[in-house]
Order: structure tokens, then C-alpha cells, then sequence
């Protein structure tokens, strides 16, 4: 095993990858397909900054290798039926951002120390988790880590699509890995589970997807989707948590990093229809959970409320 990959384990990720820096043109012609069908919603940011997301070495200039880390977040515990729902991805005190950030600093200072000062480029940023025009999934591919299902998340094996990807751009070239084939065959569960019928096979419509319509939409839940929430309130997992390989291979994570926040199990209705800001900002002053917003949780409460009445 190589040293990155080495490295990369001891400091705590569960999965390492490296691929070519290349221009991803495949991606580039689905991606203007994708814009032009107005698939992104509101998150305008996606149509910003294109031939940098199609393409590490003019986003990094000098970058000859991508390297994409995986860090599972499966949690141990489960919340109860019927109450409002948190994607898993959220369930920890500490924002995940934060962790994998210090993890992948570092990581790239370990790297520094082997390989060199020129090994990274210092004038632009070149480590990401969610924070740039990076197509995490598609390197994750290219890197062997797995393959991209038809409810456009990756699957990796041994620990199926519950998982961070985070990635560290290098301008040195390294032994590359072999992409993994397509595993998902004729299976079809994740787009029948979709309440609100946003996966084609073949790509997500955000504009319908429960994870956009909860957090990333700026204005109410559209009425047409309101009753189809399925007790989210923020984000969504039904597409994953019907997965055969999450079944198979998802396991609980052992990052004690991911402590989860006691209140998302432990809270009734109630705690949740109470909610206030002061609570909120207290609650979940370091996760996740934080980025939604309290305006916009609040509203998803009340929609979970609304769904939730019993008729006489």
C-alpha cells in the first residue's frame, strides 16, 4: 500500500483513491444537459465556475492527481418511527465539514513532509468537502472507490453510499487505480422508493428531491410535495436506506469525531413543535443541522405537523 493511502487510513478515513487529473467531458455534456433542463433549482452556484467543475487542473493549476477519501458516517443508533427526521448524514454535534477539514490539513501536511512543499500548490485551494466546484462522486469513481448508483450517490465497497467524500488535489504524479464497474444491473428500488419521483436512473431532479426541498429551498415546500415528505425535516436517506449494497455493506461507523446530538433521538413531538431559536441555536450550535437554518427547520416541523394531524 502506498504512502498516501497509508496515511490516509492511520489519520482516520476508511477509504483512499487516486485518479488522473483529467478533463471530465462525459460530465461536462451531462452537466449542460442537466443546467439547461433547470434540474439544479435554486442552487445557482452549479451553473458557476463550469470549466473549473469539469476540470481539477484549471481549478488547481499544476494538479496531476486527485486523490478522494472516504469517511463513513453510518450511525449506531436509529431514530424513532413516526418522529421528525433527520438525514444520518446530520445526525452528529459536530458539523462534518469541520472534522473532515482538520483531517484533510492533516493529512496534507504528512504528505508536505514526504513528498515535498511542491507537491501541493499553496496559491489555490486544493482540498474540498463540499466547499468548491469538485465533482466529488465522479473522482470517487475514477479513483476506484466505487461506482455511482441510479440514486446518483456513491457506492463503495464495504461501505455502501453513507459515507463523506472528501478530496486533496496534488500537483505530483502517483500510481493511479482502475475505475469500478457499474453494479447496480436491473435493480430499480431507489427510484420506486422516491416519494417524490426525482430519480430517473439515470440522474436526480433536485427541484423534486426531498434533501433540495428541505434544506437547500429558500421558500416553502412547494403544496405538491408538501404531503410527500415522509416525515423528513431535514435531508433524506429513503433512496439509500433501500440500497441492496447499503443492506449488504453498510456498517456502523467507529469515528468518535461523529458523536451524535443526543436531542435527535431522544426528542418528542412536542420538543420538536417548541422549538425556538435560542434552543436551536444551542441544540445544534456546531452541526450540521445549523446550515438549514431555524426559519427553514421551523417550517419543515410545521409541514411534519400538518402531515401528522389525525382526523376525527
Amino acid at each position: 500500500m502506498s504512502f498516501i493511502k497509508q496515511t490516509a487510513l492511520s489519520i482516520g478515513f476508511d477509504a483512499c483513491g487516486i485518479a488522473k487529473a483529467q478533463e471530465l467531458s462525459a460530465d461536462a455534456i451531462f452537466m449542460q444537459t442537466w443546467l439547461s433542463e433547470g434540474k439544479q433549482g435554486e442552487m445557482s452556484y452549479l451553473n458557476r465556475n463550469f470549466e473549473k467543475r469539469i476540470d481539477p487542473r484549471i481549478l488547481v493549476p499544476g494538479c496531476k492527481s486527485v486523490v478522494v477519501l472516504l469517511m463513513n458516517y453510518y450511525p449506531k443508533d436509529a431514530q424513532v418511527q413516526g418522529l421528525p427526521k433527520i438525514a444520518k448524514y446530520a445526525h452528529s454535534e459536530i458539523d462534518y465539514h469541520t472534522i473532515i477539514k482538520a483531517k484533510l490539513k492533516e493529512f496534507e501536511t504528512l504528505i508536505v513532509s514526504e513528498y515535498g512543499k511542491d507537491s501541493i500548490n499553496p496559491d489555490f485551494q486544493h482540498s474540498f468537502v463540499d466547499s468548491a466546484p469538485v465533482l466529488e462522486r465522479r473522482w470517487a469513481q475514477l479513483a476506484g472507490l466505487g461506482w455511482i448508483g441510479k440514486h446518483t450517490q456513491l457506492i463503495a465497497p464495504n461501505i455502501g453510499s453513507y459515507c463523506f467524500i472528501a478530496v486533496l488535489m496534488l500537483n505530483i504524479e502517483l500510481e493511479y487505480d482502475k475505475p469500478l464497474p457499474d453494479r447496480c444491473g436491473t435493480c430499480n428500488k431507489c427510484v420506486v422508493a422516491c416519494p417524490t419521483k426525482a430519480l430517473d436512473g439515470k440522474s436526480l431532479d433536485a427541484r423534486r428531491c426531498i434533501s433540495y426541498l428541505t434544506i437547500e429551498k429558500k421558500n416553502t415546500v412547494d403544496l405538491e410535495f408538501q404531503k410527500l415528505l415522509s416525515n423528513c425535516i431535514l435531508g433524506c436517506d429513503i433512496c439509500a436506506d433501500v440500497c441492496p449494497w447499503n443492506k449488504k455493506w453498510a456498517k456502523h461507523h467507529n469515528h468518535k469525531e461523529l458523536k451524535p446530538v443526543d436531542e435527535i433521538f431522544n426528542w418528542k413531538n412536542d420538543d420538536w413543535d417548541n422549538l425556538t431559536s435560542e434552543i436551536f441555536n444551542q441544540t445544534f450550535k456546531s452541526s450540521a443541522i445549523k446550515r438549514a437554518g431555524f426559519n427553514k427547520l421551523s417550517e419543515n416541523i410545521q409541514l411534519f405537523k400538518k402531515n401528522n394531524l389525525k382526523t376525527e
